[in-house]
C-alpha cells in the first residue's frame, strides 16, 4: 500500500496533526477539502507530489527525546543559545501559525462552544506577553550570562550591570513564568485538557493539538531556565562576589 496514494488529506492531518503544517505551506486545504488525495490536491495546484512527500516524511520523522540530553552538564553560554534557537524560536513560529486557527474555529465554531473565545483571548494575552518576555532574556538577561560564562572560563572581569544582579532579572523572569503557567493551565480546562468535540472539524482538532504541544514545550523551556540555567548564573555570580 502507497500511503501516499491512498489516504487522504485529512486522514493525514487526524492522524498526525503536525502534517497541518507541511499542507499549509503549499497552500492546500487541509480542513473543507480534506477529503481529496495528496495527487489530486498537488494536481489542483500545480504542485509536484514528490515535494509534499518529503514534506511530510520529514514533519513525521522521529526525533530525539530532549529528555535524553544532559543539560546540567552544558556551559551557560551554550544552554542559552539553545533555549533561543529551539524554544524561543518555536514560540514565535507557532504563535503565528495559531492566531489564524483560533480566528478560524472561533468564528466557525464559536457560537456554539463559546469557551472558544476565552481560550482565543488567553492565548493571544500570551503570544504578546512571551514576545515581550523572550526579548528581554535576549537582550538583557543571556547577554550577561554569557559573561558570566566567559568569566568562569578565563577570568574576565565583568562590568557592573545596571540591574545590580544577575537575581534581578532572573526574579522577573520567573515571575512571567508562573504567569504564563497559570494562562495555559485556564486553557487546558477550558479545553477540557486539549479534547476536541466530536462535531470538530480538522482545523480545531489541528489547534487543540497545536496549543498541547506548545504547553508542553512551554514547561521544557522554562524548566531549562528555573531549574538549570538561573541557578547556575547565580552561583557563578555569586562566587565571583565572593572573590572581589
Amino acid at each position: 500500500m502507497n500511503v501516499y496514494k491512498e489516504k487522504t488529506i485529512g486522514e493525514w492531518v487526524a492522524e498526525d496533526y503536525r502534517t497541518a503544517s507541511v499542507f499549509k505551506s503549499f497552500g492546500i486545504d487541509f480542513c473543507c477539502k480534506g477529503g481529496r488525495s495528496i495527487q489530486e490536491a498537488c494536481e489542483a495546484k500545480n504542485i509536484p507530489e514528490r515535494e509534499v512527500e518529503i514534506a511530510l516524511a520529514e514533519a513525521v520523522m522521529d526525533k530525539a527525546e530532549q529528555s535524553d540530553i544532559d543539560f546540567k552538564r552544558w556551559p551557560m553560554d551554550l544552554l542559552a543559545d539553545y533555549i533561543e534557537k529551539t524554544h524561543h524560536r518555536y514560540v514565535e513560529r507557532t504563535i503565528e501559525e495559531l492566531k489564524p486557527y483560533l480566528t478560524k474555529i472561533c468564528k466557525v465554531h464559536g457560537d456554539s462552544n463559546p469557551e472558544l473565545h476565552k481560550v482565543k483571548q488567553l492565548f493571544f494575552e500570551s503570544a504578546g506577553e512571551l514576545t515581550a518576555h523572550m526579548k528581554k532574556e535576549e537582550f538583557i538577561l543571556f547577554p550577561h550570562v554569557r559573561k558570566l560564562e566567559k568569566h568562569l572560563n578565563d577570568g574576565s572581569s565583568i562590568e557592573a550591570p545596571h540591574f545590580e544582579t544577575v537575581k534581578n532579572p532572573i526574579k522577573m523572569m520567573m515571575a512571567e513564568h508562573e504567569a504564563e503557567g497559570d494562562r495555559f493551565e485556564e486553557i487546558a480546562r477550558l479545553t477540557n485538557n486539549y479534547t476536541p468535540p466530536e462535531h470538530a472539524c480538522n482545523t480545531y482538532r489541528v489547534t487543540f493539538a497545536l496549543l498541547e504541544e506548545f504547553e508542553n514545550d512551554l514547561h521544557r523551556h522554562i524548566h531549562l531556565e528555573n531549574n538549570i540555567l538561573f541557578p547556575k548564573a547565580v552561583r557563578v555570580e555569586e562566587s565571583f562576589n565572593s572573590l572581589n
